[in-house]
């Protein structure tokens, strides 16, 4: 096995055997028969709890880092290995560091690790100067030549009282049912709520454990604090670079954020790295999603699938590409396809619900929402979805209380997220409240989604609507101005402004202030002044008995 040495050849210092009454030693030895029996990925999740278990030691380090070497996460072992500066003074983890480097076909770093030499360590010559021959062999034929295992996305989500059936006190020693108890828990339930997260007071040295915290990471993204999110998985990514569980998680939350730069430099870094780990062509595809360019998203996320067939969120994001460009049929077998890869997880049935409604099949829509739903009961997402179909049905009462729950999930998420992709979620509200005839409330949300989307001209159609059913058309021409003044065709604000015009016509005074009654001509030849037209001309300086010959003049002329 690459990098086992002898235990005697490792240095030897104090092992703890218990912590928190939990049993370090069969923990161990169950990492080491996991590795026996070949099933190394449930090595690798021992491993790295025992690493946390035991703060560190070095030899569960070791151990650690075997485990990512097995798992070909290369990378991840020999940053493991340096950052603790263990390939400095353990002859086993050099070895080990280097033969990640030569598996990377990085000879000169592996070289330059095994050069290394300290006073208190040393590595077998056989083994040194078999990796050493090795190495130059490689770079001989690379100068000729030139030439992820990811877990799944989507653990299934298992019901509270399934969990609380398992028999853990029968299966596990008495010591061990806490910490069993808590990584099922904390593994399971990523819809729970941040907060709601604790870690038991005999297990806080999980804290800072990864693969703890990307799940906490996890919980965040799926209750909509990307900012939160964001913060965990960079964290996470500056200390373990190339961690496998959090790097489609990061990748995500960089697209909900709008970070181009960042996921163009994460993604180019992983194609040279892991050229064929599908995780780094589904993040060239996403840098092209992001930047609205359909054609070679399709292109690199279609390599990610091939790469691995059951990798579920290439699948989604194929499908979003195909959905960008409304090809509604290609979109849902991208969404069908990962909906049955990325089992427990609502998001495919999300997309599939979505492109149902599109195409005007509500009931079909529905039925997928409410399957989301019962997924994640407090995803915003889908409660807006289920107030537009509940919209569409006329069912106002209905639209609004799903509308207002998604809301109030925002709202206490923090006023940082309500960011303008949810400016459809205010301006749904507006139109719901509109139907109620709830003018007021619809006025402020309309305007609270103006706030947000100030160069949406549907928002300024919707809000000079409303104020044309209240009865103030003066403001409504303000609105309807506005709309058409962001776009010139748009047909509604138009027609709407033409019709307020020309009831504003027929409803207010040519003059303002003059009187409605039409006034009397005298006859000609019978022209009689009052006192106050008298005035009125001799302010003209004009004689009213020479008032005949104007009328001859103006005749005269008009001849």
């Amino acid at each position: 096995m690459a990098g086992e040495v002898e235990n005697s050849q490792m240095n030897e210092k104090s092992i703890p055997h218990t912590v928190s009454g939990i049993n370090l030693s069969r923990l161990r030895e169950k990492v080491k028969f996991y590795i026996e029996k070949h099933q190394y990925e449930s090595a690798l999740f021992w491993a790295d709890k025992v690493v946390s278990l035991s703060n560190g030691n070095p030899d569960d380090v070791y151990w650690y880092a075997q485990t990512l070497y097995l798992t070909g996460q290369y990378h991840r072992a020999s940053q493991l290995l340096r950052s603790r500066k263990l390939d400095k003074n353990n002859s086993a983890c050099r070895y080990l560091a280097a033969k990640c480097h030569f598996e990377c076909k990085e000879w000169q770093t592996a070289l330059n690790i095994l050069d290394m030499v300290e006073n208190n360590s040393f590595l077998p010559s056989f083994t040194k100067h078999n990796l050493t021959d090795s190495l130059y062999d490689q770079s001989q034929k690379e100068v000729v030549e030139q030439s992820y295992n990811l877990s799944k996305s989507g653990t299934c989500v298992l019901e509270r009282e399934l969990l609380d059936t398992l028999p853990f006190a029968v299966q596990c020693p008495v010591e061990e049912v806490e910490l069993i108890r808590y990584l099922y828990e904390n593994r399971i339930k990523k819809y729970d709520k941040p907060k709601e997260h604790r870690v038991p007071g005999s297990l806080s040295c999980l804290k800072t454990n990864k693969d703890i915290v990307v799940n906490v990471a996890e919980r965040h993204y799926y209750n909509c604090d990307f900012r939160e999110c964001h913060k965990i998985t960079t964290k996470v990514m500056s200390d373990d670079p190339y961690n496998t569980q959090c790097l489609p998680i990061h990748i995500a939350v960089l697209v909900e954020l709008k970070k181009a730069k960042d996921l163009f430099y994460l993604s180019h870094k992983l194609v040279d790295l892991y050229p064929n780990d599908p995780v780094s062509w589904f993040a060239v595809g996403c840098y092209y999603l992001l930047t609205e360019k359909s054609e070679p998203a399709r292109r690199y996320l279609s390599k990610a699938t091939t790469l691995d067939r059951v990798y579920g969120p290439a699948w989604l994001a194929f499908g979003h590409s195909f959905a960008a460009e409304n090809e509604h049929d290609q979109a849902m077998v991208a969404y069908f396809t990962a909906s049955q890869l990325m089992k427990g997880c609502h998001l495919p049935l999300l997309y599939i619900g979505l492109e149902h409604g599109l195409t005007n099949n509500f009931k079909l829509a529905e039925r997928f929402f409410s399957q989301a739903l019962s997924i994640a009961p407090e995803d915003p997402f889908v409660l807006h979805e289920m107030g537009v179909i509940a919209f569409k049905s006329q069912e106002w009462s209905t639209a609004e209380r799903y509308f207002m729950d998604a809301l109030r999930i925002l709202e206490n998420i923090g006023q940082e997220v309500i960011v303008e992709k949810w400016e459809p979620l205010l301006n749904n509200l507006g139109h719901t409240y509109r139907k109620l005839r709830n003018y007021e409330k619809s006025l402020e949300y309309h305007k609270r989604a103006g706030i947000l989307s100030p160069q949406n001209p549907s928002t300024y159609s919707a809000i000079g609507y409303t104020y044309v059913l209240k009865g103030d058309n003066l403001m409504a021409v303000d609105y309807f101005h506005k709309a058409l003044g962001i776009r010139r065709d748009d047909q509604f604000s138009t027609t709407m402004l033409s019709s307020v015009i020309e009831t504003l016509m027929s409803e207010m005074d040519p003059c303002e202030g003059a009187s409605e009654d039409f006034p009397a001509f005298p006859t000609p030849g019978k022209l009689e002044f009052s006192h106050s037209s008298s005035q009125e001309l001799s302010d003209l300086d004009i004689n009213p008995e020479d008032n005949s010959s104007m009328a001859i003049e103006e005749v005269d002329m008009d001849d």
